[in-house]
């Protein structure tokens, strides 16, 4: 295995990978954009109308662009940056995996309706939505295994069930989420997120993760969750506002607005998240004024731009990147690129 390849597979061996993604079913032919160095990568967002101040009173026409990793250098990257460039830097990274997370709860909200509405005219799931209905109400922590075999393709117990997944599995906004990051992940640089793609700070427990630096012993063999994509650090984070018992709050402050206002509001959402750290009320304060210094809430109507998957990929200098490219080629040509996006499981 070349140097190149294992850094393509080692996640981010360069200063910066991006890839594009489409909604759609994911092809085999996606252009891959290779360029390297800070200016040339800045610029490219430039020219993409991806960067800068002068966005800030406009709605937010994302890049169809999720991160693959985290590189290590980036902390040092960073430390070399204005603070300006960094956050642009680390914002337009997140958002697009923020809004790709979000279009997966909403296409998953518009299926639970759909089947909803056939229970109530009488008619039954198709084995497949069955199967489907049985993870997510797991995965939601609605019932237990056990109680949903019970259950079969017509029981009206399922009207019940849809209607507490759609109220715990809904959309967060997106200025609230960037906040979080930025202030968990110190805008990427932490040891947690160039080691194990963490971005939101989430403890896991059994052996697993990352062990904090000064771990605390009344707390038991907590850890930081280790991931290996940045998006199953987003995923993870949805997971966990949407169905942990301690964001009670925040899911109910999320249903009454969803009940009066058009659009959630990430500031207002913040209240109810109090108990994501021990700091409790000052955390809270915290994000805000992270939220509110960096006018985070006009991620909050970002929507996608209607273009085609591409994949961004950074190196370490021109010469690489003309290797890089033919080593991508050779990879597309194997199939092995289209492996590896399957690995990472966008859908």
């Amino acid at each position: 295995m070349s140097k190149y390849r294992s850094g393509f597979l080692g996640l981010f061996n360069g200063l910066l990978f991006v890839m594009s993604l489409n909604i759609a079913p994911l092809a085999s032919a996606q252009e891959v954009i290779v360029l390297s160095g800070f200016d040339e990568i800045t610029q490219w967002m430039k020219d993409e109308n991806w960067w800068g101040e002068d966005q800030r009173e406009e709605q937010l026409q994302v890049p169809r662009i999720l991160i693959a990793g985290i590189s290590p250098r980036w902390a040092l990257e960073a430390s070399n940056l204005s603070v300006a460039d960094k956050k642009e830097l680390f914002y337009r990274a997140m958002l697009p995996m923020v809004l790709h997370a979000n279009q997966l709860v909403l296409d998953r909200r518009e299926k639970l309706r759909a089947i909803s509405s056939a229970l109530d005219s009488g008619q039954g799931m198709t084995a497949e939505e069955l199967t489907s209905m049985r993870h997510l109400a797991k995965l939601l922590r609605i019932k237990g295994e056990d109680q949903l075999a019970l259950l079969d393709a017509t029981d009206a117990a399922w009207l019940g069930i849809i209607d507490t997944a759609l109220y715990r599995l809904d959309i967060i906004p997106a200025g609230l989420v960037l906040g979080q990051a930025a202030y968990e992940s110190g805008y990427g640089t932490s040891r947690f997120a160039s080691q194990g793609n963490a971005l939101f700070g989430q403890w896991t427990y059994g052996g697993n993760g990352l062990l904090p630096e000064q771990q605390r012993v009344d707390l038991g063999d907590h850890r930081i969750a280790a991931y290996e994509w940045p998006f199953d650090s987003v995923r993870a984070y949805f997971l966990n506002l949407n169905t942990h018992p301690a964001y009670e709050d925040f899911r109910r402050l999320r249903a009454e607005q969803r009940a009066t206002a058009k659009q959630l509001n990430s500031m207002a959402l913040a209240d109810g998240l109090i108990a994501y750290s021990e700091r409790g009320q000052a955390y809270v304060d915290t994000l805000k004024g992270i939220m509110r210094v960096n006018n985070l809430t006009i991620a909050d109507d970002a929507v996608f731009r209607d273009e085609p998957l591409r994949f961004f990929l950074g190196a370490e200098s021109p010469e690489q990147a003309l290797e890089l490219k033919a080593e991508l080629a050779r990879m597309r040509a194997s199939g092995e690129l289209e492996e590896i996006i399957e690995r990472m499981r966008l859908d």
